[in-house]
């Protein structure tokens, strides 16, 4: 019974329930790029390109018999899933850039000393004048 305690503590842990939190919005992102490359982008460059619906290309290996559907190969859905690929790709390479930027604004910010209080710049002062005077 040892196991599913340590499991428990695994499966509660903020890593793990961060995790799943992620996977859960990127099947979401990921449905909503598909839907923008397939409903809105396609249709686009399929108009550029002569009036192609690309997700319908296929090449017909072998052709239907009697009840027995056509096998087609298609690389029209192919290419739509690779569009779906780079934008997905592009998009967390955009947040990803996002977030090195504001840790690294932030490292800066801690780097930069404090600046020293009044008494430190006039004993500091006094400290000089007395270097000068002897």
């Amino acid at each position: 019974m040892q196991w599913i305690k340590d499991f428990k503590a695994f499966a509660l842990k903020g890593n793990v329930m961060d995790l799943a939190i992620g996977v859960i919005i990127g099947a979401s992102f990921g449905k909503i790029i598909s839907s923008l490359v397939g409903d809105v982008l396609m249709p686009f460059l399929g108009l550029i390109l002569g009036r192609i619906n690309l997700s319908t290309l296929s090449i017909t290996l072998k052709q239907a018999e009697g009840e027995t559907p056509a096998l087609l190969l298609s690389y029209g859905k192919f290419l739509q899933t690779i569009i779906d690929f780079v934008i997905i790709a592009f998009c967390v390479f955009l947040i990803i850039s996002l977030l090195q930027r504001m840790k690294k604004k932030e490292k800066e910010i801690v780097k930069a000393p404090p600046a020293p209080s009044e008494e430190v710049v006039l004993l500091g002062e006094i400290r000089d004048l007395l270097k000068k005077g002897s």
